[in-house]
């Protein structure tokens, strides 16, 4: 049904079980994504916070890589927060050794820009773009994007200037998680688009 699109969690690890409650709450049918399989069953993904390193090692060992890359390519919409923002960059600072990521997000993004689990913090966001109230956003280890090339697009920064929000086509991602602190504008972002190619 158009109404009800099957929307993915790359469900290896993070914060998976939020996001697909959130995604259930606004309407989705969720599947949680492990293998080739179930990536081809959705129209669209959301790749949750988590560790981005252990993320990376997981898909390639279930044999995602290419498969993610493949949908990717073909214009799957793609939602990636926190640990799933760097899994959707094209290039990373301060990479784990040997680290990859799916890519398809023409931005530079460097890992724990905000330092350790303990210097995590909530703050406000100017949502102008999003319509409505400003944003309230948790940033748990989270990345910042340090650099963002011609095809991608900056739509949410914090007051000092800092990038925490991206987009490319139908690709999305942010630094922080709308998933904790109940916010659902983003994920129904992600979800006008999901509806729109399915």
């Amino acid at each position: 049904m158009a109404g009800s699109p099957q929307v993915g969690v790359l469900a290896y690890q993070g914060d998976v079980r939020e996001h697909a409650h959130m995604l259930s709450l606004l309407g989705a049918d969720v599947v949680l994504v492990r293998h080739p399989a179930e990536l081809a069953r959705v129209d669209g993904l959301v790749i949750p916070g988590g560790e981005s390193s252990v993320i990376d090692k997981l898909t390639r060992m279930f044999g995602m890589l290419h498969p993610l890359r493949e949908r990717i390519a073909t214009g799957m919409p793609v939602y990636g927060t926190c640990a799933g923002l760097i899994m959707l960059a094209d290039r990373i600072e301060g990479a784990a050794p040997g680290q990859q990521t799916i890519g398809g997000l023409d931005v530079t993004v460097q890992r724990n820009a905000f330092g350790a689990q303990a210097e995590s913090f909530e703050t406000t966001i100017d949502a102008s773009v999003l319509g409505g109230a400003p944003l309230h956003a948790a940033f748990i280890r989270a990345p910042i994007v340090s650099e963002v090339g011609p095809a991608a697009t900056a739509f949410l920064t914090l007051d000092d200037g800092r990038i925490v929000g991206v987009e490319q086509g139908n690709l999305m991602g942010t630094s922080f998680h709308p998933e904790v602190s109940g916010e659902t504008r983003l994920h129904e972002r992600f979800l006008a688009r999901v509806r729109a190619v399915a």
